[in-house]
C-alpha cells in the first residue's frame, strides 16, 4: 500500500467519524426546519384571521354609522316638526310619536351596533397579539437554524447548542400565544 492511499484511508476514516458526529446537528436542523415551517403557516392563518376580522370590523362600524346617521336625520325631523304647525293636531301627534317611537329604536340599536363592532376589535387585538407571538417563534427558530448550520462549517458543537437555545426560545414564544386570552 503506497503512503497516499494510506493518507487517503485515514482522511476517510475521520471523515466518517466527523459525519458521524455531526448526524445529531443535522437531524436538529431537520428539526427546526419543519418547527419554523409550521411557525410560518400558523402565523400566516392569524394574520389572515385579523385582517378578515378587521374586516368585519370595518363593516359593522359602518352599519352604525349608517343607524347614526338616520338617528340624526329622525331627531332633525323631529326638531322641525316641532316648531312647524300643522293643521291637523291629530296627524301631527301621530308623526310626532311616530319619530319619537324611531329615536328610542335607533338608540338602542346604536349601542347594540357600538357593542358588537367593539367586540370585533377586541377579537383583531387579540389575532394581532397572536399572530406577533408566532412571527417571533418563527424568527428566533430561523435564527437557531442559521446558527446550528454554522456547527456544520465549523464543526465547533457550541453553536449547536446556542441553536438549540434560539430553538426552545423559538418554541416558547409560539407556544405562548396559548397563554394569551
Amino acid at each position: 500500500m503506497e503512503a497516499n492511499e494510506a493518507m487517503e484511508l485515514k482522511e476517510h476514516a475521520e471523515g466518517g467519524a466527523n459525519e458521524a458526529a455531526m448526524r445529531p446537528v443535522a437531524f436538529t436542523m431537520s428539526v427546526l426546519a419543519v418547527l419554523v415551517a409550521i411557525t410560518t403557516v400558523l402565523g400566516h392563518r392569524t394574520h389572515t384571521e385579523a385582517v378578515l376580522t378587521q374586516n368585519k370590523a370595518t363593516d359593522q362600524w359602518n352599519l352604525y354609522q349608517a343607524k347614526k346617521i338616520r338617528a340624526n336625520n329622525t331627531a332633525l325631523i323631529t326638531d322641525l316638526l316641532s316648531v312647524v304647525t300643522v293643521a291637523d293636531k291629530a296627524t301631527e301627534q301621530k308623526i310626532v310619536k311616530g319619530y319619537s317611537d324611531h329615536q328610542a329604536k335607533w338608540v338602542d340599536d346604536l349601542k347594540e351596533e357600538q357593542e358588537k363592532a367593539e367586540g370585533l376589535e377586541t377579537k383583531v387585538e387579540h389575532a394581532e397579539a397572536r399572530a406577533d407571538r408566532f412571527d417571533l417563534g418563527e424568527a428566533l427558530l430561523e435564527i437557531a437554524l442559521v446558527v446550528s448550520s454554522i456547527t456544520l462549517l465549523t464543526r465547533n458543537r457550541m453553536y449547536w447548542l446556542l441553536g438549540l437555545v434560539f430553538g426552545v426560545l423559538g418554541i416558547l414564544s409560539a407556544c405562548s400565544v396559548l397563554l394569551l386570552k
